[in-house]
């Protein structure tokens, strides 16, 4: 027998709530996985060791975020920046982000990690493709955090080549040249990428934007994804003013620009995709191109609404992310749910979207964007990443759905969360990491490397 069929069972019994079919009575894991789902006023069908009664807790799948930015933890609510649109804002924290240290970024990593944790969220993608001289190790400084924070991770090899005197918006000091890119990309997929079922950590290509990289990069990084079964990130249609770049530099719009560079495939998962006209949108849809909605972000930018319904109907996997803490300004994707959800109705109206589809948009919709089958659902087989949240706070009070009370009333912490089998929030506090300290240090930092700039 294998390890995981002889590991022992835990039934978490009679949930308050759980978002799974079947599973009134709860569910069964063994080892990192689900193995049974118990109806209501059942009890297991297979022995169980350990019994976690469950009755004051929401159960949901932990929640999958793909897309963020974790070093701009440091420069929340900056005073260069506040109140800028998207342009403008990157401007002006280009200016301050070349300090960034690796003692920085690590702890930067750490505390998105954590606050990720801690909103029951259980994989945690982030697009990093900040390199200033000395940070060169970044992608490998990220796994080491998630493998000690315990939570899974999908971390994209960012990267900016074109610079300002070349026509981007980056200074020099940011941007590395294709060569370097390509081979430490090479690099980290082969050290850290894998393809399992079940992986803890998993490696994808995000060239950052069209920009701010060449189109030689976009088309070898497409080739280096092929070659390493491996998924494909970058900004796409976020803004009016890209739509105007990418007419200016390349004479064609940015989903046009996508499918020159070999990108309209369902490797790939597109940051906002804001402003696409209808042709783009069923174009997108039928190559099976995913799409992160980033409703905070795209708030407080005021860079627009993402069409995710018309997204969706079309073919293309919905998921969710905080986008990055300077434009959030926080890593709280249960947060970023009900701000999904407020946005789309005012969009598309109260009947159109419940909170049911920005709960799936941010699990199912979230995993198949990073490709993952093994995630985002409570089934038998599926990895046992679990979200417990309870209701005892006042802002629940009288709340009759409790699944729709999450959403609605504004869940904004989970009191547990499980990663492949294994607690690692209890009682809202995450397992083997003082919040306190992490606090003080990251934000002496964010205070000796960006303050008064």
């Amino acid at each position: 027998m294998t390890q995981a069929e002889t590991a022992p069972r835990l039934w978490i019994r009679d949930p308050l709530a759980i978002l799974a079919e079947g599973a009134g009575g709860g569910i069964v894991v063994q080892g990192s996985r689900i193995v049974e789902r118990v109806p209501a006023g059942a009890r297991p069908a297979i022995p169980v060791d350990e019994t976690f009664e469950a009755g004051r807790h929401v159960v949901i799948p932990g929640l999958v975020n793909t897309h963020h930015h974790f070093f701009q933890t440091l420069t929340r609510a900056h005073p260069l920046a506040i109140n800028k649109p998207l342009f403008p804002w990157l401007k002006a924290l280009y200016t301050v982000w070349h300090r960034l240290t690796p003692e920085a970024f690590r702890l930067a990593s750490r505390l998105a990690y954590t606050e990720l944790l801690l909103s029951g969220c259980t994989t945690a993608g982030d697009h990093h493709y900040l390199f200033p001289k000395g940070l060169e190790a970044s992608v490998d400084i990220q796994v080491e955090e998630a493998r000690e924070v315990g939570i899974r991770a999908h971390v994209t090899r960012g990267s900016m080549s074109l610079s300002e005197r070349d026509g981007g918006l980056p200074p020099d000091s940011l941007v590395q040249d294709d060569d370097t890119i390509l081979s430490d990309s090479e690099r980290v997929l082969g050290m850290f990428h894998d393809t399992r079922p079940g992986a803890m950590v998993q490696i994808g290509l995000a060239p950052c934007s069209p920009f701010n990289v060449t189109k030689r990069l976009m088309r070898e990084s497409a080739a280096l994804a092929e070659r390493h079964d491996c998924r494909l990130h970058t900004h796409l249609g976020e803004t009016l003013d890209e739509d105007a770049y990418c007419l200016a530099a390349f004479g064609q719009r940015p989903v046009d620009y996508l499918e020159e560079v070999g990108w309209m495939n369902p490797r790939t998962w597109l940051a906002h995709g804001i402003h696409f006209n209808d042709d783009e949108v069923a174009r997108l849809g039928r190559a099976g191109v995913g799409v992160c909605h980033c409703p905070t972000s795209n708030m407080t930018l005021a860079s627009g609404r993402c069409r995710t319904c018309e997204l969706e109907a079309a073919g293309s996997p919905i998921g969710l992310g905080v986008d990055g803490s300077a434009s959030n300004d926080n890593s709280n994707l249960i947060e970023g749910v009900r701000h999904a959800l407020m946005l789309n109705r005012l969009t598309y109206g109260a009947e159109a979207v419940t909170h049911l589809d920005a709960l799936r948009w941010a699990t199912e919709g979230s995993a198949r964007c990073l490709g993952r089958s093994d995630i985002g659902r409570i089934a038998e087989g599926r990895e046992a990443d679990l979200a417990l949240f309870t209701l005892d706070e006042l802002r629940f009070s009288g709340a009759h759905d409790p699944l729709a009370a999450l959403v609605l009333c504004g869940a904004y912490r989970a009191d547990r969360v499980m990663v492949a089998g294994r607690w690692r929030v209890l009682d809202g506090h995450p397992l083997g990491i003082e919040t306190g300290r992490l606090r003080e240090d990251h934000t002496r930092l964010a205070l000796d490397l960006f303050g008064g700039a």
